[in-house]
C-alpha cells in the first residue's frame, strides 16, 4: 500500500541536481514487506556541504549504478503505491524528474509525514525527522543516509497510523485535497482562510520577508495551483522549501489586483518575482527656451528635479514620439536635436515657430487627460495622464472631484506597467471612465 522513500542528492533542485542514494521501504500499514537501497552515480559533482552532511563522496558513487539502470525497478516498486516521505514534495520531485528522464511516468498519491505529524502529534518542539524521532523515541540510526531515514520514517508512519483517531490519514490521501500538496510549513487553517476573490497574495519566508507577490481572480484557487501539481521546476522547489506564511489583500477585480501587484513588486522587490523588476522612466521629453528665444523640445535622460512633458522607458520610444510631433506640427528636427547635420539656414521666424511648439505641447497635454475609472466600488484617479491612486469610495457621495478623490484614495507611485494597464482598460471599457471638467484645474 505504501512506498516510504528517502533520497540523498547533489543539491536542492530536481531539475539541476542528481540523486546519490535512494531507499524504498514497502509497507502495508502494519508490517514491512521489503526494502531496496542503493547508491547512485549522479554523473555530476556533489557539493562539499552535501558531502559533509551525508558522508557520501565522489569515490563512493563512482562505481554505483546510474539511475537509468535502476529506473525500471524503482518505477515497479512505486507503481500503484502511496508515495510517502518526510517533506514528500522534495523527494517526489526528484524521483519523478529522474524517472521522466528515463521515459517513466510517476503520478502517485503522496503522503507527507511532516504534515501528518503536525495533525496527529501537535505541539512538538520541531518536526524535522531527527527531532520528531527524538520526541517520539523512534530509533534513528544513520541520519542523512537514505536507508536510515527511510526506516525511521516507516516507524514514524506506524505510530501515525496507530494514533490517527480523527481520520487525518484518509483526508490527506485524497488527491483533490489542496492541503495534501501544501508546503510543510503552511498550516492548513491558513490556506483555508484564503478568499475566493480577486486580489493579491504574498508568500513569506521564515524571516517574515516577502519572497513572492502574485495576483489572482480567485486567490484561493491560484495559490493552490502553485502547489497542487507535480512540476519539478526550480521555482516550485524554492516555494516548497521556503514558504512559511501566506497573506493576501482583496481587490474589486483582477484589473485592480494587477495594479496592486505591480505596486507591491516595485515596493518589496521579492526574490522570486522575475517580471516587472526593471528601472522606470529612463528618458524624458523636455521643453525650454534657448538664448535666441526659440522654444525647443529635447529628449534627455530622466531627471528627478525636472518635470518632463512625457516620459519613456526606451530611447527609441522617445524618438518616435518626438518625430511624430515634428511631422504633425512642422517642427525643425535641428531645433529638436534630432538632426546632427549642419545648422539650419535660414532659421524659421521665432514667433511663428514658437507657436507651433506650443501647439505640439498642447496636443501632448490634451492626451494627458484627468479622469477617474470606476471599477465596482473602487475608483482609480488619473490626473493629467498620471496615475495618482486607487481605493474604495463611498457610493453615497454624489459630487466626485479630483480633490475629494485625492482625500479618499490611497496614493501610489506610477510605473510603466500600471500606465499600460490603465490605457488598455480605458480602451476596452470607456463606459467606466469619468472625465473631469478641465476648468476645475
Amino acid at each position: 500500500m505504501f512506498a516510504i522513500v528517502d533520497i540523498e542528492t547533489t543539491g536542492g533542485h530536481a531539475q539541476y541536481s542528481g540523486i546519490t542514494e535512494i531507499a524504498v521501504v514497502l509497507f502495508d500499514g502494519k508490517k514491512t514487506e521489503g526494502i531496496y537501497e542503493t547508491l547512485v552515480n549522479p554523473q555530476m559533482p556533489i557539493q562539499p556541504y552535501v558531502q559533509s552532511l551525508t558522508g557520501i563522496t565522489h569515490a563512493m558513487v563512482a562505481k554505483a549504478p546510474l539511475f537509468s539502470s535502476i529506473a525500471p525497478h524503482i518505477h515497479h516498486l512505486l507503481k500503484d503505491r502511496i508515495f510517502v516521505a518526510h517533506n514528500v514534495n522534495f523527494d517526489y520531485a526528484f524521483v519523478k524528474q529522474q524517472l521522466a528522464n528515463c521515459g517513466f511516468e510517476l503520478n502517485s498519491h503522496k503522503l507527507c509525514t511532516i504534515r501528518l505529524s503536525r495533525k496527529i502529534f501537535p505541539g512538538l518542539p520541531k518536526y524535522g525527522l531527527g527531532s520528531i524521532c527524538h520526541s517520539l523515541q523512534i530509533p534513528h540510526t544513520q541520519q542523512h543516509r537514505a536507508a536510515g531515514d527511510a526506516l525511521a520514517t516507516t516507524e514514524l508512519l506506524k505510530l501515525l497510523i496507530q494514533n490517527d483517531t480523527s481520520g487525518h490519514l484518509q483526508k490527506m490521501m485524497k488527491r483533490k485535497q489542496p492541503a495534501a500538496y501544501l508546503p510543510p510549513h503552511i498550516p492548513e487553517t491558513q490556506f483555508n482562510a484564503l478568499p475566493e476573490q480577486s486580489g493579491v497574495y504574498y508568500f513569506y519566508n521564515q524571516e517574515k520577508k516577502i519572497i513572492y507577490v502574485g495576483k489572482a481572480k480567485n486567490i484561493k484557487k491560484r495559490v493552490s495551483q502553485h502547489f497542487a501539481n507535480n512540476k519539478t521546476s526550480a521555482q516550485k522547489q524554492v516555494f516548497l522549501r521556503e514558504i512559511h506564511a501566506i497573506q493576501f489583500t482583496t481587490c474589486s477585480s483582477e484589473f485592480t489586483a494587477s495594479i496592486l501587484e505591480s505596486i507591491e513588486i516595485k515596493k518589496w522587490w521579492p526574490n522570486y518575482n522575475k517580471s516587472q523588476k526593471f528601472k522606470e522612466q529612463k528618458y524624458g521629453l523636455y521643453h525650454f527656451t534657448d538664448s535666441k528665444g526659440y522654444e525647443r523640445l529635447a529628449i534627455d535622460k530622466w531627471k528627478k528635479q525636472l518635470t518632463p512633458l512625457a516620459s519613456f522607458r526606451h530611447l527609441p520610444e522617445a524618438n518616435n514620439c518626438l518625430w511624430n510631433l515634428i511631422k504633425q506640427f512642422d517642427l525643425s528636427p535641428h531645433l529638436c536635436f534630432l538632426d546632427k547635420t549642419m545648422p539650419l539656414q535660414p532659421l524659421p521666424e521665432i514667433a511663428m515657430y514658437n507657436a507651433r511648439v506650443q501647439t505640439a505641447i498642447q496636443s501632448l497635454k490634451a492626451n494627458a487627460i484627468t479622469c477617474s475609472i470606476k471599477n465596482g466600488t473602487h475608483y482609480i484617479l488619473i490626473e493629467k495622464g498620471v496615475f495618482i491612486g486607487m481605493g474604495l469610495v463611498d457610493t453615497t457621495i454624489k459630487d466626485l472631484s479630483v480633490e475629494s478623490l485625492k482625500n479618499t484614495l490611497t496614493p501610489y507611485p506610477e510605473n510603466d506597467v500600471i500606465r499600460h494597464l490603465i490605457q488598455q482598460y480605458m480602451r476596452n471599457h470607456p463606459e467606466d471612465v469619468i472625465l473631469f471638467d478641465k476648468a476645475a484645474f
